[in-house]
This record gives C-alpha cells, sequence and structure tokens, in this order.
C-alpha cells in the first residue's frame, strides 16, 4: 500500500509526463455542509484536479483571505468539525490524493503524534500548517516521516534564500510557493513575477514546486506552469463559486473543467 508521500510524488508524475502542471484545488471541508463538500471534491476529481487541498475551518485563519474565511465561519456555525473534515479527505482519498490543510493548535490540540496517526487512517496523504514555522516543525515532521505523510512547507517572495535552502531541503511531497505577499484571494495581473520566484524556489529544493495564492483563472495557471511551476493551486475563485451558486458542485466542476483545459494547453 502506497504511503501519502508516494502517491502525492506519483501524481506530480503523472502530470509531468502529460507534459503540464498538476492542479490541485482547494476546498473547505464543510462548506456549506458536510455532504455538499465532498460533493464539490468529487466534481474536482471529475474535472480533471491530480491533487485537493482540504481546508479545516478555523476561528482565526490568518493566512486565508475575506472569501476563504467566511466559508471558514460558515462551516464552522453548521457544525463542521475536525473528525468529520477527515472522513470527508478519506472519502476523497479513494480517488486522488489529498493534502490536509489546518492550523496549528488543531494539531497540538490531539498531541502531534495522535493528529498524524488519525491523518494517516484516513488515507490523507499530506499536511499543511501554514503557522508552523520552521524552527517548531521537527515535531510534527518527524511523526509525518513515520506516518508517510508528507509535511508540506510553506515559502513567500520575502523568504532568504538561506531559510529557502533549509525549507527546501526538508520538504516534503512538494514545496507549496506562495506567489505574493498577502492573504489567499482573486488578483488580477499577478504572473508577471512568476518566473522570478520559481526559479528561485526551485533552485533550493528536490521536490515538486506548487504555486498558489491569487492564481483564479485558466490563463493565470497557464501561465505558473509556463514559468515553471510543477502544480498549481486554486481556492478562492472555487469557494466564491461555491458560495455563490445554488449547485456548489457543478459550478465548481465547471471551474475546475476550465483550468484542466488551461493547463493541458
Amino acid at each position: 500500500m502506497s504511503t501519502g508521500i508516494e502517491r502525492i510524488a506519483a501524481a506530480f508524475a503523472v502530470a509531468r509526463a502529460d507534459g503540464r502542471a498538476a492542479l490541485m484545488p482547494y476546498l473547505m471541508g464543510g462548506f456549506p455542509d458536510m455532504a455538499t463538500s465532498r460533493a464539490i471534491g468529487e466534481a474536482y476529481a471529475d474535472g480533471g484536479a491530480d491533487l485537493v487541498e482540504l481546508g479545516v475551518p478555523f476561528s482565526d485563519p490568518l493566512a486565508d483571505g475575506p472569501v476563504i474565511q467566511a466559508a471558514g465561519s460558515a462551516a464552522l456555525a453548521a457544525g463542521s468539525s475536525v473528525a468529520a473534515v477527515l472522513d470527508v479527505g478519506q472519502a476523497l482519498s479513494e480517488r486522488l490524493p489529498v493534502v490536509l490543510m489546518c492550523y496549528a493548535n488543531l494539531v497540538l490540540a490531539r498531541g502531534v503524534d495522535v493528529f498524524v496517526g488519525e491523518l494517516a487512517a484516513h488515507g490523507i496523504s499530506g499536511l499543511i500548517v501554514p503557522d508552523l514555522p520552521l524552527e517548531e516543525s521537527p515535531a510534527v515532521l518527524a511523526a509525518c516521516d513515520a506516518a508517510g505523510v508528507a509535511l508540506v512547507p510553506l515559502v513567500a517572495p520575502t523568504t532568504p534564500d538561506d531559510r529557502l535552502g533549509t525549507i527546501g531541503a526538508q520538504a516534503r511531497g512538494f514545496l507549496y510557493t506562495v506567489s505574493v505577499v498577502g492573504t489567499t484571494g482573486e488578483r488580477a495581473g499577478n504572473s508577471d513575477h512568476f518566473t522570478e520566484i520559481l526559479t528561485r524556489v526551485k533552485a533550493h529544493t528536490d521536490v515538486p514546486v506548487a504555486l498558489g495564492f491569487g492564481i483564479s483563472t485558466p490563463d493565470q495557471a497557464a501561465a505558473a506552469a509556463g514559468a515553471g511551476a510543477d502544480g498549481v493551486i486554486v481556492g478562492t475563485r472555487l469557494v466564491r463559486a461555491a458560495a455563490e451558486s445554488d449547485d456548489p458542485a457543478q459550478a465548481t466542476r465547471s471551474i475546475v473543467d476550465g483550468l484542466a483545459a488551461g493547463l493541458r494547453s
């Protein structure tokens, strides 16, 4: 049985063999409700996603912009829980690798080993913790390595080269590269600097590099891939569509179809 790290590597390898970047849409677990969030994740898989980033709603989401913050608040109000989100992840993991995104309090409250063990038991392939600094990551990294779960770190345009080298050397699965300074959200005309940030990051790691934050259209996704991204992460555009539509699964499927087509082109 493949580990999560191996599943993520295989997903990027398949995309690379197809001559394209891997597509990783973001899903807020429990938004607008648990059943619909799973249906949205299934729609991502149907639309051509290679992996899915599954967010756990949290009361103080420091890396998230207003659209994803609002979705998290709505999910919490509707009764979403870590356990329920993990169940969604387990269902989706039967179709594609699932990378859980959550904040450090949720990991530490349960205990690192217990939390990571739950991820592995639910078939979750990777873990992203945006507020876990490099200096405080060894215990989480060790637990993830022992369980075969990829601890995926983040780097930003402001990350200095020496720190980037240290982070890149211990990255598992892929290296999440934030394309802009700030929180998540849709942005226009932000692709001019993609090549610069991607070239710098890829020089400091041996794992695939995925670009996120501010990517929302097929053209932007294609620009990220053309600039050297091994993977493209899209979140706010999809969460906004889920919030605005009477049929969130169909609305997000349409967007993922377009993003996948953009990467294929």
